[in-house]
């Protein structure tokens, strides 16, 4: 038996590009993290959930900076949503806890990196 495997070589990021976002069960997941008031949980399902806010924080992170980029240059709000995206490269670049406020902190992350998709997505119509 022979293990065939095709390489893919997208650093455009295309082909991620193609894929919708299945937003509404993240934004269901970022508004039960953030109501948390005194959770129990174990370290490591902390864990788990800030590492899946954070791939998707990541997914988000990508469509806002593609559609930053399709705006014209004198449209203020690129420039603004470029500062929103170092930020957040900042934010997941530093290593998960397993703690409530870590996850609670990539929930919040991912509601504001959503909020820059939505502005940007309303933006983009009259840009063109």
């Amino acid at each position: 038996m022979s293990d065939t495997h095709a390489v893919l070589h997208d650093p455009y990021g295309l082909i991620e590009a193609e894929l919708p976002l299945d937003r509404a069960p993240y934004e269901a997941l970022v508004t039960a993290v953030l109501a948390w008031e005194n959770p129990n949980l174990a370290p490591r399902d902390y864990e788990q959930i800030a590492l899946q806010l954070t791939g998707h924080a990541r997914a988000v992170a990508a469509n806002v900076r593609r559609h930053a980029a399709a705006l014209p240059k004198s449209d203020g709000r690129g420039a603004l949503a470029e500062a929103v995206l170092c930020e957040a490269d900042g934010r997941l670049s530093t290593p998960l806890e397993g703690t409530a406020r870590c996850a609670q902190n990539r929930a919040r992350l991912v509601r504001a990196l959503y909020t820059w998709l939505d502005r940007l997505t309303e933006a983009l119509p009259a840009a063109t």
